[in-house]
């Protein structure tokens, strides 16, 4: 049992990362986390031993990310409040690094969560086609489908970040 435990304690840090790649917010992300974790131990047994638990422990959170996805839909999402003139308080960015990472952030966050999902599964996380579509519940053509739809998305969104970067405001 304890072999189970640590191998699951092991894919924190990857469950960390999908998570904050669906959710925008660090807290909300930690909470899928968290969920995901007590589901998977109280049911632990449904795990073969012998295999990574990886597999296993992203469908949970998948599956957990829906069901939250459902719930706003139903109840409305919250709205932000605008910053009023005096709260903002803004710094110019120390690294064109941080800006370049923001906006690729930005922009995956702007795809709709299944097409989000797909990419994040198969470009960062490493899974082949079959699994993701297995993770995610989705046949591979519905798979390949929402990953070639969502990076020309993001090809779109980030050329139009590119160029509104590049627009100067001139002031007479």
């Amino acid at each position: 049992m304890d072999e189970k435990k640590a191998a699951i304690l092991g894919e924190i840090p990857r469950l960390r990362r999908y998570a904050r790649s669906l959710l925008r917010g660090r807290d909300a992300a930690d909470d899928l986390v968290q969920d995901c974790l007590e589901r998977a131990l109280l049911r632990l047994d449904n795990w073969q031993t012998g295999e990574s638990p990886r597999r296993w422990l992203f469908t949970i959170m998948h599956h957990l990310f829906i069901d939250q996805m459902r719930k706003v839909n139903r109840r409305g999402e919250a709205a932000m409040l605008p910053l009023e003139a005096g709260e903002a308080v803004a710094q110019p960015p120390e690294q064109l690094d941080c800006i370049a990472s923001r906006e690729i952030m930005d922009a995956l966050q702007a795809l709709s969560p299944d097409r989000r999902a797909a990419i994040i599964m198969v470009a960062i996380e490493g899974f082949s086609y079959a699994e993701a579509a297995n993770i995610l519940g989705v046949p591979a053509g519905t798979l390949m489908s929402r990953i070639a739809r969502g990076r020309e998305e993001l090809r779109g969104l980030l050329d139009d970040t590119a160029r509104r970067r590049a627009i100067r405001i001139v002031e007479k």
